[in-house]
C-alpha cells in the first residue's frame, strides 16, 4: 500500500506495511516554500493521527516564527553531506590521476571552504552562487572569479557522477567577461620605489628581486630550496605548478646571488630559501606583497583591471622583456609558457613596429 492521504487531518499521511504496522507521515512548506515530507512514526511505537497531525501544526507555527523545527535538525544534521567531504574524495581520486591537483585544492581550500566547506551540497543554490561570485568580484578580476566558480562546478559535477546531487547549481550562473586590453605592469620607476620600500625585509625584497628577473609564480618561487640553484651556471631550476614540471631561470643579477649565498648557507637543501618561521610560506609572502602593493599603488578606486596585484610582477618581467626587443619565443621560454598565444599578449610592446624591416626591403630606392 502506497501512501494515502488521511481523511480527518490535513497534511497527515498513512502508509500501511506488509507487517500489518502504519507509518505516519506529514507534508509542509519550509522556510523556504518548498514541500517537505517528515515521517512521524510508526503505529506501533504509539504514534497516531492525531499525534501526526499536532506535531505538523508544530512544526507550522515554528516556521512562521522563523525556526526550524528540532526534529528536522537533528535529521539535517544526521544527514548531511557537507561540500568539504565531497571535495575531499575529488581530491584524494585527483591526486592519483593528477599530478596538478594541488592547485586545484588550494584554490578550493582559499576561496570555496571557508563559505560553503560545511554546508550540506544538497542545500548549496544558484543565488547564493551569484552573492558569492559578487563578493569575490570586489577581491579578483574576472577572470580570477571564473576560475574559483570553474573549481567549485567541478566539485558539483563529481558529485553528479557519484549520484549524491541531481543538477549542477552553477549551470544558471553567468560567467563573467574577461577584458584583456590592457595588463598592468609596473614602470622603472615604480619598480625602485617597490624595491625601496622592501629594502629593509630581506624575505619581502628577495621574492620581489626573484618575482621580477625570473617571472616565477608566487608559488613556485615559495617552492625555490638551495638544491635549485646553481651558483655556478647562474641558474634556478622552478617549478611550474600549471604544468608540474621544472624549467631554467637565470640569476638575475650580483645582489640576487649575495643574497641567495647568504640564506642558504644556514639552510638544509631541502628547506624553502625563502623559510624563516612555521607560518605557511606561501600565505606569508602573499600578504607581504599584497599589503605594500596596495599601500604603494593602489587606491580605493582604483578599478580592478588597473590594480596593481601579485601577478603583476609576473607581467612585469614579461613586458619589460619586450620593451627591451626580446624575441617573443625567448619571452614563451623563460615564462615556460605552452601555448604562444599567452605570450603574445606582450608583443604589443616591443620596440620594433616592423617599419624598420619594411623600409629595408627598398623597393622603392633609387
Amino acid at each position: 500500500m502506497g501512501r494515502v492521504k488521511s481523511k480527518k487531518y490535513v497534511g497527515v499521511y498513512l502508509n500501511r506495511l506488509v507487517d500489518g504496522d502504519v507509518t505516519y507521515s506529514i507534508s509542509y512548506k519550509d522556510i523556504n516554500n518548498r514541500k517537505i515530507w517528515f515521517t512521524i512514526g510508526k503505529k506501533s511505537s504509539g504514534i497516531t493521527e492525531v499525534y501526526a497531525y499536532n506535531k505538523r501544526n508544530e512544526f507550522i507555527n515554528q516556521i512562521r516564527l522563523g525556526e526550524e523545527p528540532p526534529a528536522i535538525l537533528r535529521k539535517k544534521k544526521k544527514n548531511i553531506v557537507s561540500l568539504d567531504s565531497i571535495a575531499f574524495d575529488h581530491y584524494q581520486l585527483k591526486e592519483n590521476h593528477n599530478r596538478n591537483y594541488k592547485l586545484a585544492k588550494r584554490q578550493y581550500e582559499i576561496h570555496i571552504s571557508p563559505i560553503f566547506g560545511k554546508k550540506d551540497i544538497r542545500s548549496i543554490t544558484t543565488e547564493e552562487i551569484q552573492k558569492f561570485q559578487a563578493s569575490k568580484l570586489k577581491e579578483f578580476t574576472p577572470k580570477t572569479v571564473n576560475n574559483i566558480l570553474g573549481e567549485l562546478s567541478t566539485i558539483f559535477n563529481y558529485a553528479i557522477d557519484r549520484e549524491i546531487v541531481v543538477n549542477n547549481p552553477l549551470k544558471k550562473v553567468k560567467a563573467l567577461k574577461i577584458n584583456n586590453v590592457r595588463e598592468r605592469y609596473l614602470t622603472k620607476n615604480e619598480i625602485f620605489k617597490l624595491l625601496e620600500h622592501t629594502k629593509n625585509d630581506e624575505q619581502l625584497y628577495l621574492f620581489i628581486l626573484l618575482a621580477l628577473t625570473t617571472g616565477a609564480r608566487v608559488g613556485a618561487i615559495c617552492k625555490i630550496t638551495a638544491r635549485d640553484i646553481n651558483f655556478d651556471a647562474k641558474t634556478i631550476s622552478v617549478l611550474d605548478e600549471k604544468n608540474s614540471e621544472k624549467y631554467t631561470a637565470f640569476l638575475g643579477s650580483l645582489e640576487i646571488e649575495e643574497l641567495l649565498k647568504k640564506r642558504v648557507k644556514n639552510l638544509k637543501l631541502d628547506v624553502p630559501i625563502l623559510k624563516e618561521n612555521d607560518a605557511n610560506l606561501y600565505d606569508q609572502i602573499k600578504l607581504k606583497a599584497r599589503t605594500i602593493l596596495d599601500k604603494l599603488f593602489n587606491d580605493d578606486d582604483t578599478q580592478m583591471k588597473h590594480r596593481v596585484v601579485v601577478h603583476t610582477l609576473r607581467h612585469t618581467f614579461a613586458s619589460h622583456l619586450a620593451i627591451n626587443g626580446t624575441p617573443i619565443f625567448t619571452i614563451q621560454k623563460l615564462l615556460n609558457h605552452k601555448d604562444i598565444k599567452m605570450t603574445l599578449r606582450y608583443a604589443k610592446l616591443a620596440p620594433d613596429t616592423g617599419r624598420d624591416s619594411i623600409l629595408k626591403l627598398g623597393f622603392c630606392d633609387t
